[in-house]
């Protein structure tokens, strides 16, 4: 089962750090859209995630007869989600690092826009641009931002995995054909 594990997690994490990968460098210089990068990112993560779903069904149905506890499919599961955040972090970084962006100084800038777009007064303004000051600076260091980054995949793996497990629990649902 190891070896499923990093054969489709490891195809997984290259989709979605891909992805992630491609679009980050080509859109470095415009600014961040939230709601077009959470829709595209998200989108990513579920696509590069469903093959979860493959890869425990192939197993179920190859390796164990065409029978898989809820346990053991979810466990797997969960492996492939985390070597895909391996990869998920690892295309972030790099990103960062071919695109020389500073992703925490854009976001507080596109929140205090927002913010002051709202109709913000001046006090509140300034509070809050000293909170994502304190933001920015702490999104430089990689101790605080590779673990960010790694929990923004990981959710959607365990979904993914969960509905997997429930679902390929039952060897009457997408059985096996001989044929």
């Amino acid at each position: 089962m190891i070896r499923s594990i990093l054969y489709w997690g490891s195809l997984a994490g290259l989709i979605v750090g891909g992805l992630l990968f491609a679009t980050t460098v080509s859109m470095a210089d415009q600014p961040p859209s939230m709601s077009l990068g959470m829709i595209l990112g998200y989108t990513g993560m579920l696509v590069a995630l469903s093959l979860i779903f493959v890869a425990v069904k192939r197993h179920r149905d190859r390796a164990q007869g065409g029978v898989i506890r809820f346990w053991p499919a979810f466990a797997m599961g969960l492996g492939i989600s985390l070597v895909a955040g391996v990869f998920y972090v690892l295309a972030w970084e790099a990103a960062l690092a071919v695109s020389g962006m500073d992703f925490g100084a854009k976001y507080a800038e596109m929140l205090l826009d927002q913010r002051r777009a709202a109709g913000a007064g001046a006090e509140e303004l300034a509070t809050y641009a000293a909170e994502l000051e304190a933001f920015r600076v702490q999104y430089a260091n990689p101790l605080y931002r590779i673990p960010m980054t790694f929990t923004e995949i990981v959710p959607v793996g365990v979904l993914v995995s969960l509905v997997s497990a429930a679902l390929l629990r039952n060897p009457r649902f997408m059985p096996l054909r001989r044929g």
